[in-house]
Formats: C-alpha cells, sequence, structure tokens
C-alpha cells in the first residue's frame, strides 16, 4: 500500500535529495494522516457515545488532534518550500520544525485536557455499555494506526524527515493507547469492573508523552544539535578523498531545515605547496559538495607541514601521549617553534565534553610532562576545544 501511493502521487519519486520530491512526500503524508484520522475519529466518538466510555471518547479526541497536527504539519511543509529571500538567504525550511512544535503544543493541550476528564471520571464512574461491534472498530483502528505509524516510519527514513519519524511514534503510541482502550471494555463486559476512567488517565499521559517527544525532536534542530556522527563522516570523507587534502578538523554543521544544510570545515594542505593550487582544489571540493550532498560548504586552508621529519617525529610522539591517557583525545594544527633551549609546541586539543576545568588542567599539565620527559626543551602551548560531533570522531 505504501509504495503504490508514493508511486501513485509522488513523480519523480526515487530523487529524495530534490526538493520538490521531498515536499510530495510531506504532502502526501499530511493529506493520509488526515484522512485516516477523521474516520477514525467519527468511529470511536460514535462508540464511546454508544458505550459512555470516557477512555474511548479520549481515544477519539486524540485521532481529532492528530487531524490537526497532520493539517499543520501540511501547511508548513508547503510554507517550508518557499525559496530563498533578502530576509532569509537560507530559505524557510525551518518552519517545518516551528509547525511540529505547534503540533506537539495541541497533542499535550489535548493529553491535558483528557487527563482532567479521566480524573473526573475516577470520582464520579458512569455505567458503561460492552458491544462487540465496538470491539471490531476499535481492533480495525489499532490496525490502521499501526499501517500509518509504518507508513510514516518509511517516508520518514526516506527523506531523512524527523517530523515524520516523531509522527510515526506517535502513532505507534496510539496503538497502545487504544488497546488500553479495548482493555477497559472487556474487563467491563466479563466483570462488571468499570476502569474506564484508569485507562482513560493512562492514555492521556500517553498522549502528552507522545506530545512531549515530538517537541524535543523539533526543537533540537532549531536549538542548534550535535553534527550526526553519520553526516560527519560523510563529509570529512568526501573533503579528504580529494588529492592534496592532507586533512581535516573543526566541522561544524548549521541546519536551516530538512535536507538544508550549510557547513565549515579546516582542510589541511601541505604548506609547501602553491597558495593557488590549494585555492583551486578547496573551490573545486566546495562546488562538487553543493551538487553531490547539497550541502553548502566553506572551507578554511590550514597549511602543514609534510616533509619535516622533525614535525612528523613530534607528532607521532603527541599522538601516543594522548592515546595513553584517554583514546578519545585528539590534536591538530601542529607548530613547532625551535629554539637552542626551547621548541614550543603549539597545538589545538580536542577533548571530550565531559572534561571539566579541573580536569583540564591535569589534562594540560599530564601532555606536558610527558612530551618534557621526551625532550626537556619542549613547551606545550595548548588551545582545548569540542568536537560538535554527536559523538567524538575517533568512534566513528
Amino acid at each position: 500500500m505504501t509504495e503504490h501511493l508514493v508511486r501513485r502521487f509522488i513523480k519523480d519519486h526515487e530523487n529524495t535529495e530534490n526538493a520538490q520530491v521531498r515536499t510530495a512526500y510531506g504532502v502526501l503524508a499530511s493529506v493520509v494522516g488526515i484522512c485516516c484520522n477523521l474516520v477514525l475519529f467519527a468511529a470511536k466518538l460514535m462508540i464511546g457515545i454508544m458505550a459512555h466510555s470516557i477512555s474511548v471518547m479520549a481515544d477519539a479526541f486524540n485521532n481529532l488532534s492528530d487531524a490537526a497536527s497532520s493539517i499543520i504539519s501540511f501547511v508548513g511543509v508547503k510554507m517550508a518550500q518557499k525559496p530563498a529571500d533578502e530576509d532569509h538567504p537560507f530559505g524557510h525550511g525551518r518552519i517545518e520544525y516551528i509547525s511540529a512544535f505547534i503540533v506537539a503544543f495541541i497533542v499535550i493541550q489535548v493529553g491535558f485536557s483528557l487527563f482532567k476528564n479521566s480524573i473526573g471520571k475516577i470520582r464520579n464512574p458512569q455505567d458503561m455499555v460492552f458491544s462487540q461491534i465496538s470491539m471490531v472498530i476499535l481492533l480495525l483502528s489499532i490496525g490502521v494506526k499501526f499501517w500509518m505509524g509504518m507508513f510514516n516510519r518509511t517516508l520518514g527514513k526516506r527523506i531523512h524527515s524527523t517530523v515524520m519519524m516523531a509522527t510515526a511514534a506517535d502513532s505507534l503510541g496510539d496503538v497502545a493507547a487504544t488497546g488500553a482502550t479495548m482493555v477497559s471494555l472487556v474487563v467491563f463486559g466479563i466483570w462488571g469492573v468499570n476502569i474506564d476512567g484508569v485507562i482513560g488517565l493512562a492514555v492521556s499521559v500517553a498522549v502528552m508523552i507522545a506530545g512531549i517527544n515530538i517537541a524535543k525532536d523539533t526543537l533540537a534542530p532549531l536549538i542548534g544539535e550535535a553534527i550526526d556522527p553519520k553526516v560527519y563522516r560523510e563529509i570529512k570523507e568526501f573533503v579528504e578523498q580529494y588529492e592534496g587534502i592532507v586533512g581535516t578538523h573543526d566541522l561544524i554543521v548549521h541546519n536551516y531545515g530538512p535536507s538544508k544544510s550549510m557547513a565549515s570545515i579546516h582542510a589541511e594542505v601541505p604548506s609547501d605547496e602553491n597558495i593557488e593550487v590549494s585555492h583551486e582544489i578547496v573551490d573545486t571540493i566546495e562546488r562538487e559538495c553543493l551538487k553531490k550532498l547539497g550541502i553548502f560548504l566553506v572551507i578554511h586552508m590550514d597549511p602543514v607541514e609534510t616533509h619535516n621529519e622533525q614535525v612528523t617525529a613530534i607528532k607521532k610522539e603527541v599522538a601516543h601521549v594522548l592515546e595513553g591517557l584517554d583514546s578519545r583525545l585528539e590534536f591538530h594544527d601542529l607548530r613547532v617553534v625551535d629554539g637552542s633551549r626551547r621548541i614550543n609546541l603549539i597545538f589545538d586539543l580536542v577533548v571530550p565534553r565531559d572534561y571539566n576545568e579541573a580536569m583540564r588542567d591535569t589534562l594540560r599539565t599530564r601532555v606536558s610532562e610527558e612530551m618534557r620527559m621526551r625532550d626537556s626543551r619542549f613547551c606545550c602551548i595548548m588551545t582545548m576545544e569540542n568536537s560538535f560531533c554527536a559523538e567524538d570522531p575517533e568512534s566513528i
């Protein structure tokens, strides 16, 4: 069914890097969500009224909020498609995150309203009416919601959409909520025990948790999150594959919406190479990165020694010392200022974020001592910094 809908309504559906194709995926997911949730809302509301069940009606209004969420997602996807202008040179892609945050707020608000109603139901329980047709419709509802969860997850993975992945999680959460509602009806039908209010309370909590999770997923890119290790590796390997690039470091990626990113990176080039040659290589990488990865990349050139035996030997010693202290440590931009009585080793040291100031001071002392043991003239001048990657680059 998913593949049939994709092929039927999305032209060139395999070209997921294309902005228009990506928007078409978002529109399809929104329209399917609106239609399915409105049908489920009407069916469950009718059952809830007939069965006098607050948990079923709570589940119905949860589906109505999902339909409203799909409408907002539809509007957000369409607005995010707007091209760049003078006031927004990087486009309007982040509107998709904002719309998802509005959806999260609606879900949380609905969950809170259901929470209050469930408390009232616990205090003043009412008789319920058990019917087999109610069970059949709720069972069908579980099947529809499960399919919607898989549908959004498949599309979300295909276009790398955190919003769709959040919607998928919400749908699967609804499966659990509707299942709990069925439990309350079964318990009443078999034993005559009314646990409707308690189940409604559980459903409301599940709804609020789903809303909070959606908010967390959409706020992260707005606030600014660490680079995904996969993206880190992809950009780093792409730059380093070019002849004339010795290594890279200090990669920073700024997200301006799904599939809309700007990045900067320091590329190490041989210090004895003609600067115009290195500059041409860097220009080529920037153009190719935009064309092949869809990332606007800015490269800063760092000249490094590649033929100086003394510098090469010192780099190996520094690397050996850091490996012995903490395998997560990295260094770059090593410069050796040689003197008769003192040799300054100037470099940047990348440390894990769990290092506090005391640990940094201890590390600075340990590195200096270890290097002086190798040569009493060594004087380490370190600038400590953190990686912008979600996990240390060493581990990927």
